[in-house]
């Protein structure tokens, strides 16, 4: 198959949305329609290089999964006037899968998917964009956790990471758009619901820390590796345990397999490890240090 060169630095990332305030969950809403889909290319022969790539990596990988995944398509920031009026967020959230992701973000031809745009909905129109999540944990001790990925993992093996993964629209039911338009308020509550509860399950599962000792996630924005052009939203989650507990959790983490090393680093030393992160987690990090700037001002 024809491959495609890339100039796109795999750390370097774009801020799409940055909220360094912090936002709980009663400030994100979601419009989940179908209007937030992928658009397919008309160039058919592309089109047609999704299942073909997806093909050959289910034959190197036979674990792969064609789960679905909810796709990025925008959203709209209402700042607030600073006062009585608080921001707000909702994010526009469409349906995509494993395999057109694959197929699209993770393609060698991936920079075909792209429309020249300084609009991100219009420029990723015809990608898979699944939203990713991560989240900045900090220690009792004012630590901050830092994964390495291990060497088995599909990308990025050995750089350094926030733990985080996806929301997964399974967890509430969701496997497709057939829905009773009726219940599209109720379907929209239950997915900003899922953007806050699947980060707390992805810090349990990959640390290992109950999901106890874990603050409510505060949403500090959505960053996009520019590489794949592949978004995420970040989250800074205070824990209630310090560094030391966290590494004795950690030896019997669920998906401690994804991962080889915990760290516990104070933020002078995240900055230091910036460069060996994919550009989404690097962007969470200028997310993050945006919100502690935010604070000392406040």
């Amino acid at each position: 198959m024809e491959k495609d060169a890339t100039t796109a630095d795999p750390s370097s990332f774009s801020l799409l949305v940055s909220t360094p305030s912090g936002l709980s969950p009663s400030q994100v809403s979601v419009a989940f329609s179908d209007a937030y889909d992928r658009i397919p290319r008309s160039e058919v022969s592309l089109e047609d290089t999704i299942s073909e790539i997806w093909e050959q990596r289910s034959l190197k990988n036979n674990s792969l999964f064609n789960g679905k995944k909810f796709r990025y398509g925008g959203c709209v920031l209402d700042a607030g006037d600073g006062s009585d009026r608080e921001p707000r967020l909702c994010l526009h959230l469409g349906l995509t899968d494993y395999r057109t992701f694959v197929g699209t973000n993770l393609s060698p031809l991936w920079e075909r998917f792209l429309v020249q745009s300084e609009d991100d909905s219009v420029l990723c129109q015809h990608t898979s964009s699944p939203l990713g999540n991560g989240a900045v944990v900090e220690t009792k001790d004012n630590k901050i956790l830092v994964l390495q990925r291990s060497n088995n993992v599909g990308e990025f093996p050995g750089h350094f990471v926030f733990p985080g993964g996806h929301p997964e629209p399974q967890e509430i039911g969701i496997t497709s758009h057939q829905y009773v338009k009726e219940l599209a308020e109720s379907i929209n509550i239950k997915v900003s619901q899922e953007m806050f509860d699947s980060i707390v399950r992805e810090v349990v599962e990959e640390i290992g820390v109950p999901a106890s000792s874990l603050g409510i996630p505060t949403f500090i924005g959505i960053s996009r590796r520019n590489l794949n052009v592949r978004p995420a939203s970040f989250f800074f989650i205070k824990c209630s345990l310090d560094s030391m507990e966290v590494q004795q959790f950690y030896s019997s983490a669920q998906d401690s397999y994804e991962s080889t090393q915990l760290y516990a680093v104070p933020m002078n030393e995240v900055e230091n490890m910036t460069s060996r992160m994919p550009g989404c987690h690097r962007g969470g990090f200028a997310l993050y240090k945006l919100m502690v700037d935010t604070r000392k001002i406040t």
